[in-house]
């Protein structure tokens, strides 16, 4: 066996053996994603909620 089959046979091992699927790789990514849209959801929702609180009391006040 030459250098060069050795290369060659190493490569296909190391490939059928770590580069088949990726799945499981995409699919940590989508849950990475999903987890800081929800964060931030809800720092938006906290922080809305808060200034739109105080809009409708600064409004409340100026009816009565």
């Amino acid at each position: 066996m030459d250098l060069l089959a050795v290369w060659e046979y190493l490569g296909l091992e190391l490939r059928a053996r770590f580069g088949g699927s990726q799945r499981g790789a995409s699919l940590v990514e989508y849950a990475l994603l999903i987890a800081l849209i929800g964060v931030v959801c809800v720092v938006a929702v906290s922080v809305l909620g808060k200034n739109a609180s105080k809009k409708f009391s600064t409004v409340g006040s100026a009816i009565q």
